[in-house]
């Protein structure tokens, strides 16, 4: 049964994503936000959740699900950017723009520093994000959300008016209350989904004798990355890339400020020191290595898809074995 529960869980996540995404892209449109910066936050909120609610769910537990919480979130960083930015770039090459460079990739590896610094130097005897670290960082995703909104509206008033970003936005065909049901049905299949999700992997590792930050790192980190994947895979097709890296970028720093920042500013979140001395490095060396990919050629190409693919293979060869 637990594998049954296992598979639903995952089901429930992907579903209960997509019609999150849809329902906040539906209402994002309507306020004029442009393609990127829907990446950045709406998209990156709405298939992030999923490691909010899986994450908050563990450490709130406590015991050794707690333990699941930081791996949880290194490991679907770790796997937005190898893994799921690898399979967008086979699907298709990603266009990668300035802003993304100078803007989003520094924001997004600054937020990994500070993560990292955290972990390492306050309260490493204890091995915890406590939680006047769990609100600086949660601060920190406010402040950040509430300059990309305001920028982007001041820079592109008019961004939704041509035909091409109405027809990025299928969403908007609904009517507003349609959207906001649509996004509520997308959060309670996130919340029933990440409760399945989680009770079934730790009977299953506790069962197998598996470590549960192993569990953390590799099945639940690729549940909750689930509607990342299809969200910028779905974007590289239809030639939308934007929303693609835009959504990667955003839902890592999504990841770090707010889901480590507000669990942690509610109960203080335990982690292991082998995610100092392995996991939490493998995250910020990831985080670095796409920037040159980015920068060079200012696309990711298949070429380097299959790069990334390889470093996440390599990254679970040393993890597991």
């Amino acid at each position: 049964m637990d594998y049954f529960w296992l598979i639903l869980g995952f089901v429930v996540l992907i579903i209960g994503g997509d019609f999150l995404v849809k329902g906040s892209v539906g209402i994002a449109t309507k306020i004029q936000i442009s393609k990127l910066v829907i990446g950045m936050t709406v998209v990156s909120f709405g298939t992030s959740s999923p490691e909010l609610l899986v994450s908050m769910g563990a450490a709130l537990d406590g015991g050794e699900k707690s333990f699941m919480s930081i791996g949880n979130v290194i490991g679907s960083n770790i796997a937005n950017i190898a893994l799921v930015l690898g399979i967008t770039a086979l699907i298709h090459p990603i266009k990668v723009k300035k802003e993304s460079l100078i803007q989003d990739w520094p924001v997004m590896f600054l937020s990994t520093l500070l993560f990292l610094v955290f972990m390492r130097f306050f309260d490493a005897a204890e091995y915890k994000i406590n939680r006047w670290e769990g609100c600086g960082l949660f601060i920190l995703i406010i402040g950040f959300t509430v300059y990309m909104v305001l920028k982007s509206r001041k820079e592109t008033k008019n961004v939704f008016e041509n035909n091409e970003n109405q027809e990025l936005a299928n969403p908007s065909i609904f009517s507003f209350w349609k959207n906001i049901l649509i996004l509520a049905v997308g959060c309670l299949g996130l919340v029933f989904g990440s409760k399945w999700l989680l009770e079934a992997a730790t009977n299953i590792a506790s069962d197998a004798g598996v470590s549960p930050f192993v569990i953390g790192v590799t099945v639940l980190a690729f549940g909750t990355s689930v509607p990342e994947l299809a969200a910028s895979s779905i974007a590289a097709y239809r030639k939308q890339t934007d929303i693609a890296i835009g959504n990667l970028i955003g839902s890592n720093i999504f990841n770090i400020l707010c889901v480590v920042g507000l669990t942690g500013s509610f109960v203080a979140m335990p982690l292991k020191r082998n995610v100092l001395d392995f996991d939490a490095w493998w995250m910020l060396g990831i985080s670095f290595l796409v920037f040159p990919l980015m920068l060079f050629g200012k696309n990711i190409n298949r070429w380097k898809g299959i790069f990334l693919l390889l470093t996440y293979f390599t990254y679970l060869y040393f993890l597991l074995f």
